[in-house]
């Protein structure tokens, strides 16, 4: 059956609220519109995150020259202080899993935002190499943001959209890392056009750009945020009228009638009166008209019995970690955000060596603002990876966004391998030469939009995987995503040259992990279904 949001057109669905009455979540994405909470809990979280690399990523554009001049830091020096950064995030984003199950995204986002504000105020007073470690392992804190952000919009959109959700605040939050490059270098030249000295204008970039932004956004999730579709946490897995827990033990005859996940659609006409096609529940005080059909054998179906979120023991933990449906999205986020991670710390200064012996004029600036482009890219290619995911769940399932996401792992590695061989070839010709600027840009962008992709495909998977345990999964698999990102800034760390030698290499680590996941067995998710029944279960005897 279609479902009735399929109705609308391509602006009311960018415009217009439709719950489904079967667990309070959104159906449409009325990201233009800021009259419903849903609305307003989007745009939080992708801002959230969002600022969080205007201190997370500030270093990585002011490196090359600034920073590295008044420090006096060499390369191995500046592939350390990445390796900390990196590993501060993945500790950040382990705890704050729990946490956000514990106490809601929401809070925890703010929590985290003001944590944050604290060393980026003080970066300015670095003045040697440990102290610079030190900043940036705090400053690292910040990259915990992407857990409550992609958790937020979990709880508020249901699975039918959901994977774009993800994806377009994923993909939003992280074109920070862009912007970021963008505005630290921009701010830093106009310092130092006004007299000021490049010992005092990265510390002073720090102090008017970061602090102020995280503390402000802090303070507006707190006023204007809601915690869950219910309202407040504690009563996220209430019962209402419209969202019944069924016997889960009728739940999956075949002619046995229950909500749909999919199918419960708000239809209220200008009276308040629900139309006498559908069955008749009640939300607000108004009638509504909810879609019934008979429950079918999907994955995504007994995430309407489990809870948002259940409080995070180690039993629960034991049994999220234990879960091959917690480590194929986890396994494959390594090898894609982990690659994004360690791109958007390398990429500029790979430029930089590469291009400023020859060409004076290629300065810091120059090679910062073209590295921008591959953060940029997040605007659309992130969320085009959701959209796709949601369109193959449509006819596949969720198989069909597991096989989408190693699929576009398995071209981002054939990318990166013929990047990396490229610039090694051109480069090794003679001192002198160079690969082409033109061509070495088209390549980026084609990885950039491939690896993104990737990312926000998974994140259209992960919500399908331990429902129940929404911010433990999403901490799990965002930390595993850090943790590539330390790995294979290990590879940019030891095998700095030749400049394409590191592409190469975790281009063929790509490919061969998503070659190796491609033949999970057939239990992945019959042992997905038993969970989610079990923890549905579990919570309806309590």
């Amino acid at each position: 059956m279609a479902h009735k949001c399929d109705k609308l057109t391509f602006w009311q669905k960018l415009t217009t609220v439709r719950i489904n009455p079967a667990n309070n979540k959104c159906l449409t994405l009325p990201i233009f519109s800021l009259n419903n909470h849903y609305s307003i809990n989007f745009h939080l979280s992708w801002l959230g995150f969002w600022v969080a690399f205007l201190s997370w990523f500030a270093f990585s554009p002011l490196v090359p020259e600034a920073v590295r001049t008044d420090l006096k830091l060499t390369q191995k020096q500046i592939g350390n202080s990445n390796i900390i950064s990196l590993c501060a995030t993945l500790v950040v984003r382990v705890l704050v899993g729990p946490l956000v199950d514990k106490f809601g995204p929401r809070k925890v986002m703010a929590a985290l935002l003001i944590l944050g504000a604290i060393p980026s105020g003080l970066a300015g007073t670095v003045s040697s190499v440990q102290g610079f470690y030190v900043i940036r392992f705090f400053i690292g804190i910040l990259g915990g943001t992407f857990v409550p952000c992609q958790a937020w919009t979990t709880l508020f959109f249901d699975t039918t959209v959901v994977g774009r959700a993800n994806a377009l605040v994923g993909g939003w939050g992280n074109s920070g890392g862009g912007f970021t490059f963008v505005i630290m270098v921009a701010l830093y030249n106009r310092l130092r056009e006004d007299g000021m000295s490049a010992h005092s204008a990265w510390r002073v970039a720090f102090a008017i750009v970061p602090v102020p932004i995280l503390i402000t956004v802090a303070i507006a999730t707190l006023i204007f945020g809601t915690d869950h579709p219910n309202g407040k946490w504690a009563d996220r897995n209430k019962t209402t009228p419209a969202r019944p827990l069924r016997d889960t033990t009728q739940v999956f005859e075949e002619s046995d009638v229950a909500f749909d996940n999919a199918q419960g659609v708000e239809k209220v006409d200008e009276q308040g009166k629900a139309s006498n096609q559908s069955p008749v529940a009640y939300k607000g005080g108004k009638a509504v008209s909810v879609e019934v059909q008979a429950i079918k054998h999907d994955v995504g179906v007994p995430s309407l019995f489990a809870p948002d979120s259940i409080d995070p023991t180690w039993s629960v933990l034991y049994n999220v970690l234990v879960s091959p449906v917690t480590w194929l999205p986890a396994l494959a986020y390594l090898t894609s955000f982990g690659y994004e991670l360690a791109i958007d710390a390398n990429l500029s200064n790979v430029l930089f060596g590469l291009y400023n012996p020859t060409r004076h004029a290629f300065d810091q600036t120059t090679s910062g603002y073209i590295a921008s482009i591959y953060g940029l890219l997040n605007v659309f290619s992130r969320p085009m990876g959701g959209y796709l995911g949601d369109l193959v769940y449509r006819k596949y399932g969720v198989s069909g966004k597991k096989y989408l996401v190693l699929l576009a792992g398995v071209i981002q590695g054939l990318l990166s391998v013929g990047f990396g061989l490229y610039t090694d070839h051109h480069h090794s010709l003679s001192p002198s030469t160079t690969p082409s600027l033109t061509v070495i840009i088209v390549l980026m962008i084609l990885l950039g939009l491939v690896n993104e992709m990737a990312n926000g495909a998974n994140f259209s998977l992960v919500p399908h995987c331990n429902p129940s345990s929404n911010g433990l999964m999403t901490g799990t698999v965002g930390s595993m995503g850090n943790f590539g990102g330390i790995c294979f800034a290990l590879v940019w760390r030891y095998q700095p040259l030749p400049y394409g030698k590191a592409f190469w290499i975790a281009g063929i680590v790509t490919v061969v992990r998503s070659v190796a996941l491609l033949h999970t067995p057939r239990w992945f998710y019959d042992q997905y279904v038993l969970q989610v029944l079990n923890a549905a279960l579990v919570v309806i005897r309590v």
